[in-house]
């Protein structure tokens, strides 16, 4: 990270504010840049006078690998600004400031709004101050008074030096929110799980309603495009043009991907900057540690829904013995933008749009499956618990916070899946025209066999393997006459789960390595060889 402004690297516990308050302060949006010296990405706020870096939140007793790696990272001449919450400040400043000995620093105490900030209040920050022998301010994160966003820049430009030692004044704050239904014992696992959903549900109809409104014209105006290049010398015309080309296929991203990555997106932001995504994965913890996830992962698995490269990106902050879990969870069931709507698409052309239920059920118990048998035995033990400081004050999300976090995953399709997506359909177009699919579907009929389908099914598995929206080949007339109602839930869910595309198996890669990541594509393709194989001839048996 290369940047002529001041450094300040905020550190702090999970939930702190410290997105919101580096958002506030600059006035600016996250970029996804590289702490200096390493590889650990984080977020940075580009501001006029100085850049704050976003780093993730300590949880205790965590050993996710973003947080010592990041701390580690820190310049010797950076200034930290510690963030602790008011609700909990005694139990942040014993997690964080023997991890900050040496560094120059000041601290932010967050949610002075939920504090009583009178005369003694301050009284107390001015002594913990004189104690720990740096700056400590007050401050609502979301809504700085002029005052305070003074006091820290202040603050900054005079940090003192933190010993490590914990503080022995205690100032005694400690203020929950008001419990909901989400923590009731038996009823608060099952509406947060159901909550959980709901922005799928939503993105897959708001992304249905937007294709039935524009696929017709953007097809009509790829048709034109199309037949202009119809001349041109081979292959440039099977890459623009063919059957799997850029103009043939490439307006699905758009169609169908874009508007269901921003309405989950948005959603999901949402949930984040209101709080209600810490109390939901808190609540569904119990009915997911079985399965080897934490509640936390459960959200990085819904984020692949939306798109699997920034769901990916997004374990880096996960527990030590549950982050593969969760990647080999996202690759094998988060069904991304396209491939939902391709698969939607599919069984649509069939005439059964109605097989998208039982789709869903198979695809969730599958991947629930898949993942227990792939997790950590830890990760599923009884004790393994969620280690949360506190409930997550519930606030009406903002549309500025909401958009920030939107606009990272947004970024991430935009700059990493779309440009990855054309050059594979590049690679695809070349492969047909000099007819390499066809040999190798014809080496994968003996595996549709197998799984009880004909060899018309093997081309768009392969497809699939490639990029998801090439499930859209078993809409073809031929493919569809060759399929019984059984075979084409069976053929929709092979083609979706046998491998990750090549997007995502390139995006788990960079951060896990090419040794685990083979090793995760030959699991997951056995699993779902063995798991397509149960459905097939089980739907065969029954006659259909």
């Amino acid at each position: 990270m290369v940047t002529s402004a001041p450094t300040v690297v905020l550190v702090g516990a999970e939930s702190a504010g410290k997105s919101t308050l580096a958002a506030t302060l600059t006035g600016g949006r996250p970029r996804g840049e590289n702490l200096r010296g390493s590889t650990v990405a984080v977020e940075c706020y580009h501001g006029p006078s100085r850049t704050l870096v976003d780093t993730p939140g300590l949880v205790r007793g965590s050993d996710a690998a973003t947080i010592g790696a990041a701390i580690k990272a820190l310049g010797a001449h950076d200034t930290v600004l510690v963030c602790a919450a008011a609700t909990r400040l005694d139990d942040h400043l014993v997690l964080l400031l023997p991890l900050l000995a040496g560094k120059r620093a000041a601290v932010a105490v967050t949610f002075w709004d939920k504090v009583n900030a009178d005369e003694r209040a301050c009284l107390a920050l001015a002594a913990l101050s004189t104690e720990l022998g740096v700056p400590v301010v007050g401050v609502d994160a979301r809504y700085p008074s002029a005052g305070q966003a003074a006091a820290i820049d202040r603050a900054l430009a005079g940090p003192g030096q933190l010993t490590g030692d914990t503080p022995r004044l205690r100032v005694g704050w400690r203020i929950d929110p008001r419990p909901t239904v989400l923590e009731r014992r038996r009823v608060g696992p099952t509406v947060a799980a159901l909550a959980l959903v709901i922005p799928s549900v939503v993105a897959v109809w708001a992304a249905n309603l937007v294709a039935g409104l524009a696929q017709a014209p953007v097809e009509a105006l790829t048709e034109r495009a199309a037949a202009l290049v119809t001349g041109w010398p081979f292959p440039l015309a099977e890459i623009v043009a063919g059957d799997f080309g850029l103009l043939t296929m490439g307006p699905l991203l758009l169609v169908w991907a874009l508007p269901t990555v921003a309405v989950y997106a948005l959603l999901l932001g949402a949930y984040k900057t209101s709080g209600l995504a810490d109390r939901l994965t808190a609540a569904v913890h119990p009915l997911v540690r079985p399965v080897g996830l934490e509640g936390r992962d459960v959200v990085r698995v819904l984020m692949g829904f939306g798109c699997n490269v920034p769901a990916v990106v997004a374990t880096r902050s996960c527990s030590g013995c549950s982050r593969d879990t969760t990647i080999a969870a996202i690759a094998f069931g988060s069904a991304c933008s396209y491939q939902l709507g391709a698969t939607l698409a599919v069984l649509a052309a069939g005439g059964r749009p109605g097989l998208v239920w039982p789709y869903l059920v198979v695809l969730v118990s599958t991947t629930l499956l898949y993942t227990c048998m792939v997790a950590d035995p830890a990760a599923r033990a009884r004790r393994n618990l969620l280690l949360l400081d506190r409930r997550a004050f519930l606030v009406w999300p903002r549309a500025g916070d909401v958009w920030r976090e939107a606009s990272g995953s947004l970024g991430h399709f935009l700059r990493q899946a779309v440009p990855v997506f054309m050059a594979i359909a590049v690679v695809a177009s070349l492969l047909a025209a000099f007819g390499l699919l066809d040999v190798l579907s014809g080496a994968l009929a003996p595996v549709m066999g197998a799984v009880a389908l004909p060899p018309e099914a093997a081309l768009p598995t392969v497809m699939a393997a490639i990029r998801k929206d090439g499930i859209l080949l078993l809409a073809e007339p031929s493919v569809l006459a060759a399929l019984s109602g059984g075979q084409l839930l069976t053929a929709v869910y092979l083609a979706g789960v046998a491998l990750p595309c090549l997007v995502t198996a390139l995006t788990i890669a960079r951060e896990r390595g090419w040794r685990r990541t083979a090793a995760l594509v030959a699991r997951q393709l056995a699993a779902a060889v063995m798991f397509a194989a149960l459905l097939g001839w089980g739907l065969r048996a029954l006659g259909w």
